[in-house]
């Protein structure tokens, strides 16, 4: 694995992330990251024609709060990261019910919000989908603290994680406590 190269790949992210672009300007930003990257989680032997995504749904851009909750997790990811630790930041209370929003216990932190909704398997991701996860650099555009106890989610943004598009990658995956019965017709679809 070359480091710098990932490095790089991660800052672009962020880039992307704290762009002032809209929701298509996203996301034809991302399309060009994961064609042209040498870091892209796309096998570098497929041809690429661009992420699918549900339309734009202003319906699913919601202000909600953040009740305290403790509570630890960890997730065996089954590689070279071994097992992840994470501790509960608090439980969101979204129309489509509770979702625990996680915070990484390693160097540096970051949050971490993985959904599993009803469109996992049929149109997204089998395995759910995430919201954030900001150590990979998804910072300002899917979860956004708005202060006090208040979040803004923009399910817009929902996207798979890297083992979607390619089995050399191992993710963590949402928990159970992180699924919901309903369907979030928002975000990304899968990629094949």
């Amino acid at each position: 694995m070359d480091v710098l190269e990932l490095a790089d790949y991660r800052a672009a992210v962020a880039r992307i992330y704290l762009s002032d672009a809209d929701l298509a300007g996203f996301r034809a930003q991302r399309d060009e990251l994961f064609r042209t990257h040498p870091q892209s989680p796309i096998p570098r032997d497929a041809t690429f024609g661009g992420l699918r995504y549900f339309p734009p749904n202003d319906q699913e851009i919601v202000e909600v709060a953040l009740r305290p909750a403790g509570g630890n997790l960890d997730i065996d990811t089954g590689g070279p990261d071994g097992v992840v630790h994470y501790v509960r930041a608090g439980v969101l209370e979204t129309p489509h019910g509770e979702l625990s929003l996680w915070w990484i216990e390693a160097y540096g932190g970051g949050l971490f919000l993985p959904v599993r909704d009803a469109t996992c398997g049929p149109d997204s991701y089998g395995g759910g989908r995430y919201l954030t996860d900001t150590v990979k650099g998804t910072h300002g555009r899917g979860v956004v603290a708005l202060g006090g106890n208040r979040v803004r989610l923009d399910f817009n943004y929902l996207y798979n994680p890297s083992c979607a598009y390619d089995e050399q990658w191992l993710c963590p995956l949402a928990p159970p406590e992180n699924t919901v019965d309903v369907a979030i017709r928002a975000g990304e679809l899968k990629y094949r």
